[in-house]
Formats: C-alpha cells, structure tokens, sequence
C-alpha cells in the first residue's frame, strides 16, 4: 500500500453511518484534518485521512500530477476493501476528488469538493515554493529561523505556520522536508490543470466555498453542473481554508448533507 493514512472510528465501530475518505491540499497532510475526523468519528462516521503522495508520510514519487493521485486513490480503496465510500477533498484534494469520481464513478457513494471548482487555475504557489526552497534545509537549527526566512516570501503568519508544518526533525537535531520540494517544485504546474478525464459524475455532490476566497465563482456553476449534474453549493464564511477557519460549522453542514 502506498499511502499513508489515518482511520478514526467511532465507539461502536458497526454503528458506523458511512465511510468517508478524506483527501488534503497542495503542502498539506493527514494531520490537517484531525479536529474534523474526531468531530465526524464521534458522531458514528468511519473516517480516513490520507497523506497524498509527496507529502505527509506517504511515498516521494517521481511524477506529481491528477493521474498519478487518481491511481494511488483507487489502489487505497482497493487495498482497504471500501465499497463505496465518502470522498471529501479540499483544494488540490478536491481537484484530485473530481477527477476520482469522473473516472471511477462506480467507486464512490458521494463527493464534496471544498473550494476548488473543475477548471485550470494560475496557482499562486509560485511564490510560496520559491520561499520553501530559500530555507537552507541542510543548515538552519530551529523552526524560527525558518520561519523568519519565509517571512521574506510569504507574509502571513498562520499560512507559513501551515507550510513549516512540512518541516521534520531529525535524530540529530537537524531538519529535512517531509513534501517532496524538489518535485513539487518541477511539476507544480500540474496541479493548476484542467480536469483529465472525460465524462460526469452523476452522483450527489456538494460543494463547499469560502466567501472570502476566489477559487469558486458564481461564473463557474455551469461547467461544475456540466460535469456533476446532481451538485449543490454551499458558502461559508470564511477564506480559502473552509474547514479550518469554520470546523465545527463545516463539520455541521457535511453530515447534515450526509443525513
């Protein structure tokens, strides 16, 4: 199995409403979705987090793209012996999500996507991994220094808090990336692509957006009901991080869309 994953099962594990597999974004993990795992756990919902690949504790890959992500999802499901689950995914894990539910519909109950909609994007990640690969990864000694030489590229405290969260401490006191950086840094145009399967999901599918972000416009609702003709869309408000800034909220609003 390739991926590394986390399962979190509620108290009676065969009152288990339904499975639902939950899929992280660009420089994310597992980790990410600990607070809503417990939340959707403990109100009898059998959960996985997964870490896709290149990132979290899963394998480094040689290539980073929708493709690969779609496959490594499929073996996973298959490996598990899940019938049909959940597929939840937000951001680059959203986009990895549509692409799953087009390819394999028959493979999957339900889909919701957070705040990421099925067209090609100008990622402004750029930025970010040119601040990432400024870190002197080899020689730094503390996560500050990291932090203050990130601060040069992206100036928003609780986003570099995010990405310094891919920083791993080693035996000797040194760190290294856990993301796969150097990939991630020659592909990162794959992740801003178009969906790469043909077809629709015509299965119920709610999508979730940030008021405050612009990944999903009003101006995108016909493509996303072209491909998902059973989609709904919800609006928190919050940013581009949905079920971070709102979790209890967003938590709320899935498993009252589940029920």
């Amino acid at each position: 199995m390739k991926l590394f994953f986390r399962e979190y099962l509620p108290v009676d594990p065969s009152a288990a409403r339904q499975t639902i597999v939950i899929l992280h974004g660009l420089f994310g993990s597992s980790d990410n979705w600990l607070t809503q795992a417990r939340i959707l756990s403990n109100n009898n919902y059998r959960v996985y987090t997964v870490d896709q690949a290149n990132h979290g504790q899963s394998y480094h890959s040689e290539s980073f793209d929708y493709i690969t992500m779609v496959n490594d999802l499929k073996e996973l499901l298959e490996d598990l012996k899940l019938d049909k689950p959940v597929i939840l995914g937000h951001s680059m894990g959203g986009k990895t999500a549509m692409n799953f539910a087009v390819a394999h519909p028959d493979k999957l109950s339900k889909l919701i996507v957070v705040d990421i909609a099925p067209k090609y994007y100008d990622l402004e990640h750029y930025t970010i991994v040119k601040g990432l690969n400024a870190i002197p990864i080899e020689s730094i000694t503390s996560r500050n220094e990291a932090d203050q030489l990130l601060a040069a590229y992206v100036p928003e405290p609780d986003v570099r808090q995010f990405l310094l969260k891919n920083l791993h401490r080693k035996p000797d006191n040194g760190f290294s990336w856990k993301i796969n950086l150097p990939l991630i840094t020659e592909q990162l145009s794959n992740i801003g692509v178009d969906l790469q399967f043909p077809g629709k999901f015509d299965k119920p599918t709610m999508f979730i957006r940030g008021r405050r972000s612009k990944y999903i416009q009003d101006a995108d609702w016909t493509r996303i009901k072209e491909v998902f003709p059973q989609a709904t869309l919800e609006t928190l408000e919050t940013g581009h991080w949905v079920q971070a800034e709102k979790p209890q909220e967003f938590v709320e609003l899935v498993m009252k869309w589940l029920q």
